[in-house]
């Protein structure tokens, strides 16, 4: 789940409200690299991390994990990774947990304190995004409004009843994207529904939008061959000595337009160099 928030890191501005979160207005995010990269200790890692620049141009850091069942060890984690990354950047921090179960929801979403019980030397509070309080987008006109928080909101209810409805709204809504944005979500809804029987719903839903995406791959790819072999049989008919960038450069390439571009210039080019100026 913490994936929609790196396809669309504004998401967490537009569901705040819905939550109840009383963050001010954000008109800026920014995603981090996570401790996944290696530039933090091993026993602090969250999922996902965003710069957020609020509307008073104030600064603030939210960490996004995903947490699918009670553990109890995970609350001094997240302290720590709360503790460790306000030290470490000097900005305000969050920690967003979600859950795909209303009990886990509602248990990490309790105050995690350390130290005397009064007063105590650390409370956590941690945002928490999770059935209770996200409920199941099914509308058309709101998924279309918002296609991110609808994938988010199905990924959270993947047994309720009206999941199937939700979905189906969802891929239309999909279905109407540039595929750039689009790709992204249906694959990450899929991966988040594997464990459940909507999964096939949403398999089935999506079969037709993944054999048109297969068909133009291939057919893009079959366009970039043709020119690829033209170019260098035009190359080779003129005499031009194809050294070992030349070949790269034209095996590396996979795109049609550029492709057919370089193939017109070969037509009358005078030396290799010509046919790749300006790319």
């Amino acid at each position: 789940m913490f994936r929609v928030f790196q396809h669309d890191p504004d998401l967490f501005g537009r569901m705040a409200p819905r939550l109840g979160i009383a963050v001010p207005a954000i008109v800026e995010t920014t995603p981090l690299l996570s401790a996944a990269d290696g530039s933090s200790p091993v026993a602090c890692q969250w999922n996902t991390q965003l710069h957020l620049k609020t509307a008073g141009q104030e600064e603030l850091q939210l960490l996004i994990e995903a947490q699918d069942r009670r553990d109890s060890d995970k609350p001094v984690h997240w302290a720590h990774h709360v503790a460790y990354m306000w030290s470490r950047r000097r900005l305000p921090t969050c920690l967003l947990i979600l859950c795909a179960d209303a009990e886990t929801a509602r248990w990490a979403e309790q105050p995690v304190s350390s130290g005397p019980v009064q007063p105590p030397a650390l409370t956590l509070h941690p945002f928490v995004a999770g059935p209770h309080n996200l409920p199941l987008v099914t509308d058309q006109d709101e998924t279309r409004t918002d296609p991110a928080l609808a994938a988010l909101s199905a990924m959270m209810h993947p047994a309720d009843p009206a999941v199937g409805t939700a979905l189906r709204a969802l891929s239309a809504a999909l279905q109407d994207l540039p595929e750039v944005l689009a790709h992204p979500l249906t694959d990450l809804t899929d991966q988040a529904l594997r464990l459940h029987p909507a999964r096939h719903v949403w398999r089935e839903l999506m079969l037709p939008v993944v054999r048109e995406r297969e068909y133009r791959r291939v057919r893009a790819e079959g366009r970039a061959d043709s020119a690829r072999e033209g170019l260098l049989v035009v190359l080779a008919t003129r005499g031009f000595h194809l050294g070992d960038d030349v070949r790269r450069r034209v095996a590396g390439c996979h795109d049609p337009g550029t492709l057919r571009r370089w193939l017109l210039r070969a037509v009358a080019a005078q030396t290799p160099e010509e046919i790749f100026e300006d790319e």
